[in-house]
């Protein structure tokens, strides 16, 4: 456990996971810009395109998909890492997912989610966050790490940038 200035950081367990769905889905549905192309595919989230541009929002049965796979990911304690944060009141403030996928040439790592509550944020949570799954790359041996941002995100495409994350893509979705 590690002790930022307002919240500890510890590993999820199974027992976390309706706060965390519960945190993640009143982010997304006041936070559309979050839900990015992999949201879209696992069921989380629905893209629409409006006059060229894509509305994103919640599925109905987002709640579920979303259970489903952070259980997954808690449960894979090899190949997924799952942190909270915690404030002084025990409440879940933020989270970070982070898996090794193994389909390259070499295994690399994916930084899933890093999301922090608004009211937590500016305080070094999100840092505290992405730092321990950082780490738990590195014991793991991976150094090629990956993120993926909703289109719009531009606030969290500037947090990355400044913490040494570079474009290296954009991804298309058939609109048709």
């Amino acid at each position: 456990m590690e002790n930022n200035m307002e919240c500890s950081i510890v590993k999820a367990t199974m027992e976390d996971v309706q706060a965390l769905a519960d945190l993640f889905l009143g982010h997304i549905r006041n936070h559309k810009e979050y839900i990015s192309h992999g949201e879209i595919q696992m069921g989380v989230g629905i893209g629409r395109f409006e006059d060229g541009q894509l509305a994103a929002e919640p599925t109905p049965d987002a709640e579920r998909m979303w259970k489903k796979y952070i259980t997954a990911n808690i449960s894979d304690s090899e190949g997924a890492f799952v942190c909270k944060a915690v404030s002084d009141d025990g409440s879940i403030v933020g989270f970070v997912v982070a898996e090794i996928q193994e389909d390259g040439a070499e295994p690399f790592g994916m930084l899933c989610d890093l999301l922090v509550k608004d009211g937590s944020r500016t305080h070094g949570t999100g840092t505290a966050l992405l730092e321990h799954a950082l780490a738990w790359f590195s014991s793991k041996g991976i150094s090629d790490i990956y993120l993926e941002s909703g289109l719009n995100n531009h606030a969290a495409h500037e947090y990355f940038r400044r913490r040494g994350f570079v474009k290296v893509s954009e991804i298309f979705k058939l609109s048709r």
